[in-house]
């Protein structure tokens, strides 16, 4: 039979630090973090107080594209609640009298701006005096969570680089605003350059080389046969934009072969959708 060697110090000295940590333990001490796993098997130290106080949320980025779990829509019904709000309040934009656009509305990526933030929202009866808009029948609320009651409050947009990390709550990572490039490239993801893919509420995105503002934006409002996009000019020089809606046909035909949403074409850089409804449909 084997012996197990060991002085009689060598077990003090264990039994005494295991004491040590018992004590550090019930002082707290070793409870101000908790220990998540992120993407790629990463270690996220998530801040006590936060876990406890949102014990619901899930605090990982399963797809390491900068957007917390806890604001993905996984509920099918969520999803498309949303695609149908975004849609539904962008489109609102094109149809009604100009005077009445909201101001904050001045070029593409304004639009989705506004049209994503108000689709998050919860629309009771003072939200639709509020936004002027005017339904015959509003879709389904969002269950899952509303602007601005998350963790992020208003700062809706990611802004910069990188995975997820709880500290991102407040280093500046979100911010209410971001410019078109930065919606592109840190709140959506590439889906295809087949524009036959696309579904109500997914984005069409170009970049036109030369231009002072060489970003732009539309927005899908209309799949199948009778597909239609939804975009503002955004400003000429002195000149301030506008909004259009006009099928996906004739954008295909435009006159200028840059602003057509082909494959061949290398200022349209393809099909996004936003991040929240990454993995699903």
């Amino acid at each position: 039979m084997t012996r197990c060697s060991g002085s009689p110090h060598a077990f003090a000295t264990l039994a005494t630090l295991g004491a040590l940590i018992l004590c550090l333990l019930s002082a707290g001490w070793a409870g101000r973090r908790i220990l998540h796993f992120g993407p790629r098997g990463r270690a996220q130290a998530i801040p006590t107080a936060l876990a406890h106080s949102r014990p619901g949320l899930v605090w990982g980025d399963r797809f390491g594209d900068g957007t917390p779990d806890f604001l993905r829509l996984t509920d099918p019904a969520d999803q498309a609640a949303f695609r149908r709000w975004f849609t539904l309040i962008a489109e609102y934009q094109a149809v009604r009298p100009p005077a009445e656009v909201p101001s904050e509305i001045a070029d593409c990526a304004s639009l989705l701006r506004y049209s994503y933030r108000e689709a998050l929202k919860r629309h009771d009866e003072g939200w639709f005096q509020t936004s002027g808009i005017q339904v015959p029948a509003p879709p389904g609320e969002i269950r899952a969570w509303s602007y601005p009651h998350t963790p992020l409050g208003t700062a809706l947009f990611r802004v910069r680089p990188g995975d997820f990390q709880p500290d991102d709550l407040s280093n500046g990572s979100f911010a209410q605003f971001a410019d078109a490039r930065t919606l592109v490239e840190r709140n959506a993801y590439f889906v295809g350059r087949d524009v036959r893919a696309a579904l109500p509420g997914d984005l069409l995105f170009y970049r036109q080389f030369g231009q002072s503002s060489p970003w732009h934006s539309m927005i899908v409002i209309r799949s199948g046969a009778a597909a239609e996009v939804v975009y503002d000019t955004g400003p000429d020089h002195s000149r301030p934009g506008e909004l259009r809606r006009v099928l996906l046909s004739e954008l295909l035909d435009h006159p200028q072969p840059q602003w057509r949403p082909l494959a061949g074409n290398p200022n349209f850089l393809g099909i996004y959708r936003w991040n929240i409804l990454r993995g699903t449909p």
